[in-house]
């Protein structure tokens, strides 16, 4: 059995997408499963193409797992599988502009209809995903992402490039800058009198995903933010141990691998409860109102809080661990055989 995921996914860094896509590869390969790509093109439509004749083109004993929401647009003959992650636009109108939204889940159907079998990494995720494209509930296989919670929770050093851009205490954000992840209010937040009375600065790592203009511009011109860049896996850890607050304001996550990473790391996380992360957000804080005043509030309650402070380091990685990738690993496993048994 071999199995076949989206070169365009596992060999460029696309935030969460890339890091199941790669760790489904690595662990599978360390099982002893052949694996491989399938390939991608230098245009978006070149990829579309190549990822539809390759579900198509006889391969004996193998599985395409299209990893990333989209893939073919013509009815696979090879075995194959989708993963959706989820829907924003069932909650949040600011995830794409129309234009993208209206592509991004014609794709998506497409995939849908032309593989033979949906993934996705959380209950919630599975509910949007039934009611915005019409499909039986039944039919979606639910598998949690995993997390490497040795990996996060090993002392880790922040490289030089990374210590000299932030101040001793600091909270976090982390990840793509993009629309859905509230970052504007975010920054709003930081800056209003409370939070600059408890004089904490406010360090975001990431790069730019998609309509990152607005988000951009107001972290460029803010005093209340130390923006890094993206950043290693080894200094993500660190940042993550090292910071008072992790900080994840999303207006929606299919699964939320920052939360979860942020807590096997030990840092106390404060966190929306938007689509998957009433699931998996576990002892974090709640973020109830997501505008800057609202926001603000919680987070002078939650660097305030010095029992849940003192307690939520330990609690939050006990939760973590129930996240495991070698669980993962076997629903998917288990996917895969019974595709290609047919």
């Amino acid at each position: 059995m071999k199995i076949l995921f989206p070169d365009r996914i596992v060999n460029r860094h696309v935030g969460g997408n890339t890091t199941y896509a790669r760790q489904l590869k690595t662990s599978l390969t360390e099982r002893g499963i052949a694996t491989g790509t399938i390939p991608s093109g230098p245009h978006a439509l070149v990829t579309m193409m190549l990822e539809s004749v390759w579900g198509v083109l006889p391969r004996r004993s193998s599985v395409l797992h299209y990893s990333a929401d989209t893939g073919p647009l013509v009815r696979t003959t090879v075995p194959s599988v989708v993963t959706v992650h989820g829907v924003a636009s069932r909650w949040t109108t600011i995830a794409r502009n129309p234009r993208q939204e209206a592509q991004w889940r014609y794709r998506v159907k497409k995939a849908i209809d032309c593989t033979d079998e949906v993934i996705t990494v959380s209950e919630s995720s599975a509910d949007d995903i039934a009611d915005v494209f019409s499909i039986d509930r039944g039919s979606i296989k639910v598998i949690h992402h995993g997390i490497d919670s040795e990996a996060f929770s090993s002392p880790a050093v922040l490289s030089p490039e990374t210590e000299a851009k932030i101040p001793k205490h600091f909270a976090l954000y982390l990840g793509n800058i993009e629309p859905r992840k509230n970052i504007v209010e975010l920054v709003r937040a930081f800056e209003t009198p409370e939070m600059r009375a408890l004089g904490i600065q406010l360090v975001i790592a990431g790069r730019p995903a998609w309509n990152f203009d607005a988000a951009m511009e107001v972290i460029k011109s803010s005093s209340a933010v130390n923006y890094v860049g993206f950043v290693s896996d080894q200094d993500r850890i660190a940042l993550m141990q090292r910071c008072s607050l992790f900080v994840f304001p999303s207006l929606y996550e299919g699964f939320g691998f920052p939360v979860l990473e942020a807590m096997a790391a030990g840092a106390p996380v404060a966190t929306s409860r938007r689509g998957s992360l009433a699931e998996v957000a576990g002892p974090a804080w709640e973020l109830s109102s997501l505008d800057a005043e609202g926001m603000a509030a919680s987070l002078v309650e939650a660097l305030s809080d010095d029992v849940w402070q003192r307690d939520v380091r330990a609690d939050g990685r006990s939760w973590a661990s129930r996240f495991t990738w070698s669980q993962s690993i076997d629903s998917h496993l288990e996917t895969y055989k019974r595709l290609v048994q047919r």
